[in-house]
């Protein structure tokens, strides 16, 4: 008990202890016989006891004689009774026999209570208002309620600390109607009393009998509810501690920390006045905030260094994925909202939902910054702990930014106060840890079996010659592996580079099948396979994390003997069969990203040994460094012949493609007809739609004439706005129809992207090997015809310009 408690009880027992012996000393009765009787029924019915829900105490019926008493008998007299009466009631039949001063105290009460229900029902009052003998009773049951439950929830509420009203309204209110019941009967004695005499007045105990026996009942089934209640509670709890220690199992750092934060946010919680029902919800997102880390990937929880944007992005979803975890369980509190906003700053510069002020729950505002204080006075794998005391500088520091104000004022005045609690208190979270390292004997493999290594190729130990036999297998493999490095970098084609590894690797791992694949973008893609079920393992599309490839991409971990059946493309597809049982696969990792994933396919079970897997891990880094290189250069030869912004061949690669098509025709005898088209209005386009309006009009155009032409055909942007198209073995004829057909293209274009026919085309065709002997020359030849026929459109007449151009190449032909 506090000094105040102390303090409280000593002046109640003074008060109630003076009051009995002074009015002893003015002892008078006008009837002892009437007296001793009321006397010996009060001490009988004290008996009468029942227990109170919800406190240590007990109930007993002997109010309503001692409300008989204050009508009809002195104040010594009832105090008497009420002295009498509540030593019976503390000694009689108890399950623990109280302390001395509980015994006082418990006197004292009454005698101060008696005294003055006994005061008020003989004021005068009552006579100069004209008010009777039951508004005299009725006063004197209000009063003699209020001063004997009042003076004992005041000192549950001192010892608990609790708000007095609280104490006395969840604990004591209830029975106020039995009090109105009892002042009830006590009138209705005090009636018979005076028309048929109290003696008989007496016949009225069987029916205290029977409200005694109300009272029991109504009780006790009260308290089988409280039981019961109080079983589901503790299931409840014991639910909640398996949660935490479902965390404490991913997070050896959260016992403790959960242990300290639930003692500091429920001491706040108090402090602060939080209801009963908040203060449960606080003390279950105490121990739970953190259940939402079981999404969250062990590697980046036990990171012994800062988080990477990346991971901490993985790190923010956990106070959403532990309130959609806790909102399954249907708590009779609000968990869910606190567990959800336990990392929301007071400013709203916090997560998941940006929360500030008051739109933060209260409970959340609490935890927040206990688990702030906590953290950075524990240890953690990525620093020190801080002292207490500069924990909570730091703490107080935020205050008003990322932490309410008020709940740092209780933290910073109160902190040494709950650590003891929390070091020196009973434990609600065991810090027993969940058994991890031991051995459980029986089991003896799963039902997939394990991951198999194939055998060794070396002699067993203890065979004639297995220690040469094993020197020259060491030194075949070294100088296999030398010879696969050197080999590797001679070149910077991937196929090449590809095509040397498959046939330096089978020497070293024998294999039935191989595939190298690439990542690109969220899946892995085939860049070279040679072997069994080629067209299959060519045509798959791995998505990252899914298969045997996918997974080793994804996890950067080799397989040994996987199940290739597993690989996306003919899992669990009936129609496809493969003899492969077993894969290899190992990650080509870069700098900071994995570049692909080479795998080995392998007819048999369990093919592969685990020095296979040496061997392919010796050379993957040298391999991921050529296959690298092979790419970026794959890239910048392919962005060296390519237009950026049409995807179509640029100028560079026109000129090498044009030499070889015209000495081809020049071997077959063939025709090769060279188009150079220019868009006319083009201009025009930026200048009133802007810039990119005019690239959407040239990619447009580029895709569709690439449509209109044949797989064989080569079309080619020179710059700007013109466009080069080869044609082999058209006529001229034909070539020209063509010119009018990608006219209409363009137009039709300039139509979509515009809005209005803005754009035409004008174009030029040289035939080989009548219009020239050389690239120069044909598309010097194609230049001059496309800009005579421009200008003609320029003057208002593109069919004169078609025609004109249509009659000369029938002469060039004739």
């Amino acid at each position: 008990m506090t000094l105040r408690t102390r303090l409280y009880i000593g002046v109640v027992v003074a008060g109630g202890l003076g009051v009995l012996p002074l009015s002893l000393l003015r002892w008078e009765s006008q009837n002892p016989y009437r007296f001793a009787v009321l006397l010996l029924v009060t001490l009988l019915v004290s008996g009468f006891k029942v227990s109170l829900p919800s406190v240590t105490g007990t109930m007993s019926v002997y109010f309503q004689f001692i409300l008989i008493g204050i009508l009809q008998l002195s104040l010594p007299e009832v105090l008497v009774m009420g002295a009498g009466a509540t030593l019976v009631q503390c000694l009689w039949h108890t399950r623990r026999r109280p302390r001395l001063v509980q015994i006082a105290f418990n006197i004292a009460s009454t005698s101060l209570a008696i005294a003055l229900s006994h005061w008020v029902a003989h004021l005068s009052l009552f006579d100069a208002l004209s008010f009777g003998m039951a508004a005299r009773l009725a006063a004197a049951a209000v009063v003699f309620f209020i001063m004997n439950t009042g003076p004992v929830a005041i000192v549950i509420a001192l010892t608990e600390g609790k708000s007095p009203r609280q104490v006395w309204q969840e604990c004591y209110f209830w029975c106020f109607p039995y009090y109105l019941v009892g002042a009830s009967i006590a009138g209705l004695f005090n009636y018979l009393s005076g028309t048929i005499g109290w003696e008989t007045a007496l016949l009225v105990v069987p029916v205290v009998y029977v409200i005694y026996r109300s009272y029991h009942l109504y009780l006790g089934k009260l308290e089988n509810e409280k039981v019961h209640a109080e079983q589901m509670a503790s299931l409840h709890l014991r639910t909640i501690e398996a949660l935490a220690l479902a965390i404490d199992a991913k997070d050896h750092t959260t016992g403790e920390h959960l242990q300290r934060v639930q003692v500091y946010a429920v001491e706040i919680a108090k402090e602060l006045g939080l209801s009963r029902e908040q203060t449960a919800a606080l003390q279950a997102a105490a121990l739970l905030h953190d259940i939402g880390k079981l999404a969250v990937p062990e590697h980046i929880i036990s990171k012994p260094g800062r988080l990477t944007p990346e991971e901490f992005e993985k790190m923010k979803i956990h106070p959403v994925v532990g309130a959609e975890i806790l909102d399954r369980v249907k708590f009779p509190y609000p968990v869910v909202p606190i567990v959800r906003a336990h990392h929301e700053r007071w400013d709203g510069s916090g997560y998941p939902d940006g929360l500030k002020g008051e739109e933060i729950p209260i409970g959340a505002r609490i935890l927040s910054v206990v688990d702030c204080l906590d953290a950075l006075a524990s240890d953690r794998q990525y620093r020190r702990a801080l002292s207490l005391e500069d924990a909570l500088k730091v703490v107080v520091s935020e205050s008003g930014k990322s932490f309410e104000p008020r709940v740092t004022e209780v933290l910073q005045r109160r902190y040494r106060e709950f650590e003891a609690l929390s070091q020196g208190g009973e434990k609600s979270i065991e810090p027993a840890r969940l058994s991890q390292d031991f051995r459980v004997e029986r089991g003896q493999a799963p039902a997939a079996g394990f991951e198999a290594s194939g055998p060794a190729h070396a002699a067993r130990p203890g065979q004639p010659g297995d220690f040469l036999q094993s020197i020259a297998a060491a030194r075949q493999e070294a100088q296999g592996l030398f010879e696969l490095a050197q080999a590797l970098g001679n070149s910077l084609s991937l196929s090449d580079t590809l095509s040397v590894l498959a046939g330096r690797l089978q020497r070293l791992v024998h294999y039935d099948a191989l595939a190298v694949y690439v990542v690109r973008g969220s899946a892995l893609s085939p860049e070279f396979c040679i072997g069994e079920d080629l067209r299959l393992f060519s045509s798959l599309n791995i998505p990252l994390g899914q298969g045997i490839s996918g997974w080793v991409a994804e996890n950067r971990q080799p397989i040994i003997n996987g199940n290739p059946s597993v690989e996306p493309g003919y899992l669990n597809n009936p129609k496809i069969f493969s003899k492969l049982n077993s894969a290899l696969s190992v990650p080509l990792l870069g700098e900071d990203s994995v570049v692909g994933v080479l795998t080995l396919y392998h007819a048999d079970r369990d093919a592969f040994s685990r020095d296979q897997l040496r061997v392919l891990q010796a050379i993957s880094s040298k391999l991921s460094v050529s296959v690298g290189n092979a790419l970026r250069f794959k890239e910048a030869e392919a962005s060296a012949t390519t237009d950026f912004l049409t995807s179509l061949p640029n100028a560079r690669s026109l000129f090498l493609h044009l030499d070889a098509e015209i000495a081809r025709c020049e071997r077959s005898g063939t025709t090769l007809s060279v188009m150079v088209c220019d868009l006319d209005g083009f201009k025009r386009v930026n200048d009133r739609f802007g810039h990119l309006s005019g690239n959407r009009v040239l990619n447009l155009f580029a895709s569709r004439i690439r449509e209109r032409c044949r797989s064989y055909d080569y079309v080619a942007r020179m710059g700007g706005d013109e466009f080069v198209v080869l044609l082999s073995g058209l006529t001229p004829e034909i070539a020209l129809a063509k010119t009018g057909e990608f006219d209409q293209i363009a137009r039709q274009v300039g139509r979509e992207i515009c809005g209005e026919e803005i754009v035409s085309l004008s174009s030029g065709v040289a035939v080989f090997p009548a219009d020239g002997k050389n690239a120069e020359e044909m598309l010097a030849e194609a230049d001059r015809r496309m800009y005579r026929e421009k200008h003609l459109h320029t003057q208002g007449n593109p069919v004169a310009g078609s025609i004109k151009q249509l009659v000369k190449h029938l002469e060039i032909v004739q």
